[in-house]
């Protein structure tokens, strides 16, 4: 049976995470659906209610993807690089990620989305910061890394990075800049 409300979903994070907010339409999504555009409204009244069952969708799989990472070892840095990893996953696709590209377009934003936003990145920094807590205290993280800022310089540097091989090098590169900031948090 098909899931069409699951196939806009898929479809709309591509559009999105390739073309941004604002370069897409309910045409466009109609089309890479195969449905009328009228049957949109039915799963999505509107576009800000497409964009923040996006985000939802986007981070309830992070939140899984987060616990598998925790599960799988108590190492600070393996866990660092299981996280890049997950962005790997879209720098080899040349995709950026959906809440930073929604970010870039902020000011134009509902504030509903704006709010889920903010709120899918700082949950991200309270994890890393965490991560980076207890890998100092398991001697798996460099005991030269403030948690707090350092886990804000973790997102910027991959979110930076996974933008920046969009264009350059894709996961070829991503996997450069990845393995640049592990050597940054490797105990000395």
């Amino acid at each position: 049976m098909r899931d069409t409300r699951h196939e806009l979903l898929m479809e709309a994070e591509l559009l999105v995470r390739t073309r941004g907010y604002s370069g897409f339409s309910f045409a466009h999504l109609a089309e890479a659906v195969g449905i009328r555009k009228a049957s949109i409204h039915y799963y999505f009244r509107t576009k800000d209610d497409l964009a923040i069952a996006l985000v939802a969708a986007y981070d309830a799989r992070y939140d899984e993807a987060l616990a598998a990472i925790m599960a799988g070892s108590k190492d600070g840095l393996a866990r660092i690089v299981a996280y890049g990893g997950l962005y790997l996953q879209g720098a080899e696709k040349r995709l950026g990620c959906l809440c930073a590209v929604l970010a870039t377009e902020v000011d134009s934003l509902p504030e509903r989305l704006r709010a889920d936003i903010a709120a899918f990145f700082a949950k991200h920094v309270a994890w890393l910061e965490g991560v980076l807590k207890d890998g100092q205290a398991n001697g798996t993280i460099t005991g030269d890394i403030d948690p707090a800022p350092g886990a804000r310089m973790i997102v910027a540097a991959l979110e930076g990075a996974l933008m920046m091989e969009r264009v350059l090098a894709g996961g070829v590169g991503f996997k450069a800049a990845l393995g640049a900031l592990e050597q940054t948090l490797r105990p000395r």
